[in-house]
């Protein structure tokens, strides 16, 4: 191993610890200095919404949990059939669903994951091959609104998508393509230079429950960390490089869902 690639290792390993200090003397926060944080979710921005089941009892599986636990494991191949809407907007809820609102200014929102400080700087966006009654396209779910906007239907990106994924084909040909994206100014309001271990952290929580929630209605799914950041984040419309405005926005973790062949 070089100096050069021991430094950048060194330096990884620092942020796991988390940048910054709590140490009297460090710079305040955002939220310390009294300024106003952001929404708890993005403002729609397309008047093609659709509207999500909200009753999930008759598709999910009478399964224990501890076989869920002993069931889940990253699956990467999927039946041909399409999810249903129902069983999408299940997953959806499980991975972001918001369970109750409080406060203002900022808003905060209680979900069916953890979140640092209750922030919830994650937003989920769907690249949709097959699901019942919905177009082939790009979407956006809106937990506050149990809705989701369509961004681009009818267009095919599974070409796309494989090289943003580096290739893998068998996640861009999938049912259906979770795509996290973090708002890190949600975070960084709260805990400034420690916010970006924090979003990661919140990032696997929301996976874990995707995972969860797959088994517990058939389906499959595969987190993927392997990607093209520049190429993902043009597919999904964000400004490219780095920024310091409150609502930048990248992505920052994905998951393949499908049918479990039988």
């Amino acid at each position: 191993m070089n100096d050069s690639t021991r430094y950048k290792i060194m330096q990884n390993r620092e942020f796991l610890k988390g940048h910054g200090s709590w140490d009297v003397g460090a710079e305040p926060t955002d939220q310390q200095q009294k300024f106003p944080g952001t929404a708890p979710v993005k403002t729609p921005g397309s008047s093609c919404r659709i509207s999500l089941p909200t009753d999930f009892a008759d598709i999910v599986r009478d399964i224990s949990f501890m076989k869920l636990l002993e069931n889940r494991v990253s699956r990467r191949s999927y039946d041909d059939w399409e999810l249903s809407l129902k069983e999408l907007a299940f997953l959806l809820w499980s991975t972001q669903g918001i369970r109750k609102f409080t406060g203002e200014n900022p808003r905060i929102t209680f979900r069916t994951v953890p979140s640092a400080g209750s922030r919830h700087p994650l937003e989920t966006y769907l690249f949709i091959n097959r699901v019942e009654g919905l177009p082939a396209g790009l979407y956006h779910y809106l937990p506050d609104q149990w809705e989701l906007e369509c961004l681009d239907a009818d267009s095919d990106f599974e070409e796309e998508l494989t090289r943003a994924l580096c290739g893998q084909h068998f996640a861009a040909a999938a049912p259906v393509v979770f795509v996290w994206s973090a708002v890190p100014y949600r975070t960084e309001w709260r805990y400034g230079l420690k916010a970006s271990k924090y979003i990661l952290l919140d990032a696997g929580h929301v996976c874990e429950n995707l995972y969860l929630a797959c088994e517990a209605i058939g389906c499959g799914t595969c987190a993927i960390g392997a990607y093209d950041q520049e190429c993902l984040d043009e597919l999904l419309g964000f400004l490219p490089g780095p920024s310091a405005e409150t609502d930048y926005e990248c992505a920052v973790y994905v998951a393949s869902v499908g049918k479990i062949k039988g």
